[in-house]
């Protein structure tokens, strides 16, 4: 992944996006655009509408104007970037798209949303493609519209950005600092071989390996680790460091230091200080540690020794008003 690819996807259905209109399906289901992992295909594989297909498919339009699909961000914020892929549909793909996005309050119904803007200008597509457009609206939003011209087959919406909570609702509560939903995001890492350092702190639970974070095997005596972002100035009191499903893979230990970005630069070796000394690690296992330190954090690296993989990174604690 490179630019903002690198980003978290915030319609993904499993970070909890979904599909809540669309003008027609017919010959296939809206809810694919936002699946994760690859679009897949088999060949002469023919249901009552005819070739299945991985994606949204509309009817062949014998009238004015295009079909149209919306999608509720399951991670509302700054979108940097989407990506339209076509992938499988070659003779029925759109020559067209455009996406447009919205802010909304509470849970509105898809006749109630307003005030829609342009993110990705009407733009050609190509057949079997991944097509990529930066946005650079600074806008939160909270909802995508996406638009074909006239009509045809979309595999895979993705929808990349930086995530922005609504900061009155978790003033005063006890949360995860660390979650992406909460807007927690991974700044720095040492190695992402086998998956992306921002699976640890994706909602729920991690159904496998694959949902989680993995690093390549050191030969060099050193050891891996991230660094997060928190949601914003905190103190954490809980720490659960989950292993569950790395079985033969997990690390041997793990440990936690803290900074105040605002304070002293991330830069300076001097200004982390420890939250969880170096602890030994179970495979499979949800470790939880409360934490004695009430200082002040806006960043956690998290170190494992020597590598391996985590399902998830928990940081429970308070946002600093």
């Amino acid at each position: 992944m490179t630019g903002f690819t690198r980003l978290p996807d915030l319609a993904l259905r499993t970070y909890g996006g979904s599909v809540v209109a669309a003008n027609d399906e017919s010959f296939a289901e809206r809810e694919a655009l936002i699946r994760p992992g690859r679009a897949e295909f088999r060949p002469h594989t023919f249901g009552a509408k005819g070739q299945v297909y991985d994606g949204w498919e509309t009817r062949r339009r014998r009238e004015p104007g295009h079909d149209w699909a919306i999608v509720r961000l399951g991670l509302p914020g700054v979108i940097r970037g989407v990506v339209v892929d076509t992938a499988w549909f070659r003779g029925n793909y759109p020559p067209y798209a455009s996406v447009e996005a919205c802010e909304a309050e509470g849970h509105p119904a898809p006749d109630e949303l307003d005030g829609w803007v342009e993110i990705v200008p009407k733009s050609p597509l190509k057949g079997d493609a991944v097509h990529e457009f930066a946005v650079t609206d600074p806008r939160r939003f909270t909802h995508v519209r996406l638009n074909i011209f006239p009509d045809g087959g979309v595999a895979r919406l993705r929808v990349h950005g930086r995530v922005v909570p609504d900061r009155a609702f978790l003033d005063g509560l006890t949360v995860d600092l660390a979650a992406l939903e909460n807007g927690g995001l991974v700044t720095a890492c040492s190695d992402e071989f086998y998956s992306a350092p921002n699976n640890v702190l994706a909602p729920g639970l991690a159904r496998d390996q694959s949902e989680g974070w993995e690093t390549a095997r050191r030969r060099d005596g050193g050891n891996d680790w991230l660094v997060v972002a928190l949601a914003g100035p905190g103190r954490v009191a809980v720490a659960e460091i989950d292993t569950t499903n790395l079985i033969f893979n997990a690390p041997g230990a793990a440990s936690l230091t803290g900074a105040d970005a605002d304070r002293a630069p991330l830069e300076d070796p001097e200004s982390w200080f420890p939250l969880l000394p170096r602890t030994r690690l179970q495979p499979d296992t949800r470790h939880r540690f409360r934490l004695d330190d009430d200082r002040r954090v806006t960043h956690v690296r998290l170190d494992i020794h020597p590598d391996g993989g985590l399902a998830r990174l928990r940081l429970l604690g308070a946002l600093i008003p």
